[in-house]
């Protein structure tokens, strides 16, 4: 990308930061909004209709980037928010059915359904991981008349290979269900076009790849189903009302159009302002070149690793490779550990020399954000290089 795209992120000359897969390095324009935000609050307590203003132009942003309509965009606070409110609000039946693959999500993508199970008898169907892949056809084996709900990362957190969406999507809709991902991984680093994947809705939240902050998300569900969801959590901005946000009328309850019914309470303004500001750098660079970019910086390191010898989590870039490289051996370890001594090893060297990565699932974990370059890349292969060498 321009130099001039990484001057906006003094924390990459501190430090080689490849690790927006966990939180992504603020800009500066999102630091600035987050300010005036907070001067106006500071000075003048804040005009609500204003904030409130923010809110829609950043639906609306949003909606813009992933190919959807306003109205199909409920404003949450994290992902997990947004996969319980849409899970929630299914018509389930006991024993119906929800398809996962455990494995390659992350727990808060697994512990809605067996709350469900819990509460409404329905059953949680596991399929395993081939390879650190999502299986497609596996997946479309365990569906049947009773899935109500398909779930998938739309990239692993770790691993971190793509899944294929659309393979999967079209075994759901050949039996009836309907299709949820997590798209925590790929929103902002990936073009997302949620009418061509076809899928139903998508939850997503803005510290990662749409690098702004933490409390702030975005639920998108297709406005035909969402119009036929009763919501199992209900606040003003969710129903259909002309009056003041705290009147209540009572007549008949009518629901707000579309995903805008899962809007609960007052909002993160503060978050909206920096998820606003950060829209607008994305649209400016275009998804398209971030992408394109992140994958071949993502691809150059994963070259590299493995010309040194390491275990490099699929092997050569190919298709199944975004901007998240691991090596290791998946697995091998809880979500934040290690098993493999020599990858301790090799994660605290690489710490010590600057280097920010993650542990997650038994890997080492580099995720590539658009401030990244290959300088960042050629650091980390000489200090992998500097460990090997100690190692023998």
């Amino acid at each position: 990308m321009n130099p001039d795209i990484r001057a906006l992120f003094p924390g990459a000359d501190e430090q080689v930061y490849l690790d927006i897969s966990a939180r992504a390095l603020v800009p500066e324009p999102v630091r600035a909004a987050i300010a005036d935000h907070l001067r106006k609050r500071m000075l003048r307590g804040g005009d609500k209709d204003a904030m409130r203003a923010v809110v829609e132009e950043t639906r609306s942003s949003f909606s813009g980037l992933i190919g959807a309509r306003a109205d199909e965009i409920a404003i949450t606070k994290n992902v997990s928010e947004g996969l319980n409110l849409f899970g929630t609000s299914l018509p389930w039946e006991a024993d119906d059915n929800v398809v996962l693959c455990p494995a390659l999500e992350h727990p808060n993508n697994i512990y809605p359904w067996h709350n469900l199970a819990r509460l409404r008898g329905i059953e949680v169907r596991t399929v395993a991981s081939e390879d650190g892949h999502v299986p497609a056809e596996a997946m479309a084996a365990a569906m049947d008349e009773r899935t109500r709900l398909v779930t998938i990362p739309s990239i692993s957190f770790a691993p971190g290979f793509v899944t294929d969406v659309k393979g999967i999507v079209a075994a759901a809709r050949r039996v009836g269900a309907v299709t949820l991902v997590d798209a925590a991984q790929s929103v902002g680093a990936l073009r997302t076009d949620v009418e061509e994947l076809g899928i139903d809705a998508l939850a997503v939240a803005t510290q990662k790849c749409l690098l702004a902050e933490y409390g702030f998300g975005f639920l998108y569900v297709r406005r035909e189903l969402a119009d036929t969801l009763v919501p199992a959590h209900l606040a003003r901005f969710g129903v259909a009302l002309g009056a003041h946000e705290t009147e209540y009328v009572d007549d008949e309850l009518r629901y707000a159009l579309g995903a805008l019914r899962f809007d609960i309470g007052n909002y993160n303004y503060l978050g909206a302002a920096a998820a606003g500001a950060a829209l607008e750098l994305l649209a400016e660079w275009q998804v398209d070149r971030i992408e394109a970019f992140v994958r071949r910086i993502a691809a150059f390191l994963a070259d590299k690793l493995l010309d040194l010898g390491l275990p490099v989590a699929g092997g050569r870039p190919g298709p199944h490779l975004a901007h998240i490289v691991c090596v290791g051996k998946s697995g091998g370890g809880r979500h934040y550990s290690v098993d493999d001594p020599a990858m301790k090893s090799l994660w605290g060297h690489l710490r010590a020399a600057g280097i920010r990565l993650a542990i997650r699932n038994g890997t080492l974990r580099f995720s590539v954000g658009v401030y990244n370059n290959e300088d960042d890349v050629e650091r980390v292969v000489e200090a992998a290089r500097e460990w090997r060498n100690r190692q023998g």
